[in-house]
């Protein structure tokens, strides 16, 4: 059951550096918040002024077209060249766009039927403004719902690395527990084996009964086979754990146990104010309930009074040579207003804004509820902490006793007082009462850590536990 490779001793601060680095999970978490923070980014840009240029280098047309009134045919050639450059900014304040366009283009027109040929230069600059009437602001909204995706993410991330630590915190201690049950059975079975020489001799001797050396044999026996058994949970239990961290299966690990253990002062108001103040899952709910407002806005604007407005100013340059082209230009100017009024749409808009208005109850009694599991979970966590500190000092206790017992009956087993089978009682009830101490010692810490994570606040250093990205 031993490895061969080289075996490398992890603490528990150890362990969760490596899971934070190479945890697949919390990867594909990083890489969902990144792609929100590209999102925002590219939405931010788009606010921005648009640069656009379109050029045409050379097209060609041909078309042949009846003429009904001189009753011929006519063959009509067009031979262009345009380039357009234009510049777009959206007014993120108002839903609205004002651009600037430049257009040039040059034009070849025959017509072989009457032999006619124009050409012309042209030169089109102008101004436009657009801007939505009596609805809501599409861009802000945008931006908003943006803004609360990356803010989930990263409270997303945050979860996922709470859930790696207790995850990784729990298999962690798992492996100690079997780490310290191996360890045990071993000084069980070197007992066991030292028990087992001394009644051998004290048969062949003549001073006990064979009966007691058969005893003595299935103890040894049993003894050996337990410790089989821990080694290959205990090799079991590393295998499961390296798959959180993604260490290497191959690689050989031992685990180094701090046996400090914190008492810490909890107030029950203080810890459920915390909680409530930080927990990320009642922010996400409240991202949750303006998303829907979000969602009635938009339901009621499906069929809803609104109206356009747009202006366009500019100047036209027309000429058949470039240089006649600004003798006589001309101004052009277009105002207009476009309103679009519904009538009757059979009670569809109602049903589906009443529809997310109820989603949105839903949300909130959703978050009242979690709030109060939030209060349950932490009163329960803190009351039970001063119970785990008594059961830690019992369980150490148990221990003392424990070994007390084994020596006084052990002293009588080697005189020839106590049977084999009377001794294997007191020799599990030894073993029972170290497996109990570490069990116990491993259910306050793993409780300490709830705490931690249930208020993300860490009230052995009097500090918020919150992620430092969602601090800012």
């Amino acid at each position: 059951l031993y490895s061969a490779h080289a075996q490398e001793v992890l603490t528990l601060e150890k362990a969760l550096n490596t899971a934070f680095e190479h945890s697949p999970s919390l990867i594909q978490s990083k890489l969902s918040l990144e792609q929100r923070q590209l999102n925002l980014k590219a939405q931010d840009a788009s606010l921005k002024s648009q640069f656009s240029l379109d050029v045409t280098p050379f097209r060609y047309t041909r078309n042949n077209q009846y003429d009904n009134f001189n009753s011929k045919w006519y063959a009509n050639e067009t031979k262009m060249s345009s380039a357009s450059f234009g510049i777009t900014q959206p007014i993120k304040w108002t839903d609205g766009t004002i651009s600037l366009y430049n257009d040039f283009s040059w034009q070849d027109a025959s017509n072989r039927t009457s032999g006619g040929n124009n050409t012309s230069f042209n030169h089109n600059l102008s101004l436009r403004i657009s801007q939505p009437l009596f609805t809501y602001n599409r861009t802000k909204m945008q931006l908003k719902e943006l803004e609360y995706a990356l803010e989930n993410a990263k409270i997303s991330y945050a979860l996922q690395q709470l859930s790696i630590e207790k995850n990784v915190t729990s298999q962690f201690y798992d492996v100690y527990q079997k780490q310290k049950d191996l360890n045990i059975s071993r000084d069980e079975y070197n007992n066991q084996k030292q028990n087992y020489d001394i009644i051998k001799n004290k048969v062949e001797a003549g001073l006990l009964a064979k009966e007691e050396l058969y005893q003595a044999e299935v103890n040894l026996a049993n003894s050996e086979s337990t410790v089989y058994s821990k080694e290959i949970s205990f090799e079991n239990a590393k295998d499961n754990f390296k798959l959180l961290p993604g260490m290497s299966l191959d690689e050989d690990i031992a685990i180094l146990f701090d046996n400090n253990i914190p008492t810490v002062d909890v107030n029950i108001n203080d810890a459920v104010k915390y909680a409530l103040d930080q927990r990320m899952e009642i922010r996400q709910k409240q991202i949750t309930l303006e998303q829907d407002v979000f969602s009635i806005i938009r339901t009621k604007a499906e069929s809803e009074f609104k109206g356009d407005l747009s202006v366009r100013v500019g100047m036209d340059a027309l000429a058949g040579k470039v240089k006649n082209m600004y003798d006589k230009p001309t101004d052009n100017e277009e105002v207009g207003v476009t309103l679009t009024i519904p009538i009757f749409d059979w009670g569809a808009k109602k049903a589906k804004v009443k529809s997310s208005q109820l989603a949105m109850e839903s949300d909130e009694i959703s978050l009242e509820e979690q709030k109060k599991e939030i209060v349950i979970d932490v009163r329960q966590i803190c009351r039970n902490l001063p119970t785990l500190i008594r059961q830690i000092e019992i369980k150490k206790k148990s221990i003392e006793n424990a070994e007390r017992t084994y020596e006084i009956n052990l002293e009588k087993y080697r005189n020839g007082n106590l049977t084999g089978m009377d001794l294997q009682q007191f020799q599990n009830q030894l073993t029972t009462a170290k497996q109990d101490y570490t069990s116990a010692i491993i259910s306050y810490k793993i409780e300490l850590l709830n705490l931690k994570i249930q208020t993300l606040w860490d009230f052995e250093t009097h500090k918020s536990y919150l992620p430092v990205d969602l601090l800012k």
